[in-house]
């Protein structure tokens, strides 16, 4: 039973991270803040399935060095686009324009 906890309860939050990012399309802020759970997410499944087959528990270091990475670059395009258009709605972005 307690093994089942295990798996399902990062599952569900990962579901929940990646009905959220669908769902919430209009602001980039609520966007990066959804991707940024699902990493999280997905950092607890990873760390539940290093200790439990007692494996080096490097490589969750390096994924959180890496997902640290991406937020600081979602906050950088997040930032640039509030300074060059005003607000972070995907509506007045245009992709096509440089």
């Amino acid at each position: 039973m307690i093994m089942f906890l295990y798996w399902m309860l990062p599952s569900i939050l990962l579901l929940m991270g990646f009905l959220a990012f669908v769902s919430n399309r209009k602001h980039l802020l609520s966007m990066l803040l959804s991707l940024e759970y699902i990493v999280l997410s997905l950092f607890l499944l990873l760390f539940i399935y290093l200790n439990l087959y007692s494996y080096e528990s490097f490589f969750s270091m390096m994924f959180l060095t890496f997902s640290v990475c991406e937020g600081a670059l979602g906050l950088s395009i997040l930032v640039s686009m509030i300074r060059t258009h005003g607000n972070d709605y995907f509506q007045s972005f245009n992709v096509l324009q440089c």
